[in-house]
């Protein structure tokens, strides 16, 4: 639920006291704007300060297709077709310039990411801006999408085919017996039984639980003031008649 508070597992940008500080920048930005649960295949809508549009604040509605970073540098990435156009903005999930993060579709996907959206047909990633909320009951889990996106033809923007998505359709596509000889090779099956591989590209269970022990106080205490205004009723003085 809170994956940018994990630091990045490269020893190479681990520090502790700029990881400290920043998972207090990080709740300290939380009291001032609701960052609510989303995963890779949410729906969100998000409202920025913008210079240049009418009343200084933009919004933009979209898929959530990436989820990047860690600590401060965490971002997202959002996907929608406009005008027949496919548009994608890229958020840093703690900006000040952002003022609002609605989550109007809360739910998961069956990849990690989402980027081959950008080679399938466009009802896939085409979403009205004024696309109303949807409810979980309270205490639901998040539910999972299992839809497969059908791609287009050849050519795309990335090898689909040698990263062992799920949630993809090949259709109509012939490949040569030398593009077939080469997935072949890429392919390493055996890498998701490297052990070593697995521990340099997490960050070890002893030291999540540490790190979660020690904002969960703070993010139990957000979450009980953000209910607390959400079912507080506003008084409206009554108006003299007569």
């Amino acid at each position: 639920m809170y994956p940018e508070f994990l630091p990045d597992p490269n020893p190479l940008y681990r520090n502790a006291l700029r990881e400290k500080l920043e998972r207090i920048d990080m709740l300290a930005r939380r009291t001032r704007i609701a960052i609510p649960e989303f995963y890779v295949g949410s729906i969100l809508a998000v409202t920025y300060s913008e210079p240049h549009a009418p009343g200084k604040v933009n919004k933009f509605v979209g898929i959530c297709i990436e989820r990047n970073g860690s600590g401060l540098r965490s971002s997202f990435l959002l996907r929608n077709i406009v005008d027949n156009q496919g548009i994608e903005v890229c958020y840093e999930l703690y900006d000040p310039a952002i003022q609002k993060i609605d989550c109007l579709r809360l739910e998961k996907r069956l990849d990690s990411h989402l980027r081959y959206l950008r080679d399938a047909p466009a009802k896939y990633s085409t979403f009205p801006f004024d696309l109303e909320p949807e409810f979980l009951p309270e205490g639901a889990s998040v539910p999972v999408n299992d839809i497969k996106v059908p791609l287009n033809g050849l050519p795309w923007l990335e090898k689909w085919e040698r990263q062992e998505l799920k949630g993809i359709i090949i259709k109509g596509v012939t490949f040569s017996k030398k593009r077939n000889a080469k997935t072949k090779i890429s392919a390493k099956p055996w890498e998701k039984y490297d052990l070593m591989k697995i521990y340099r590209e997490t960050i070890p269970e002893e030291e999540q639980n540490e790190i979660f022990n020690e904002v969960y106080t703070k993010l139990h205490e957000i979450e009980i003031t953000k209910r607390r205004l959400k079912h507080k009723r506003t008084f409206i003085r009554p108006q003299k008649t007569g």
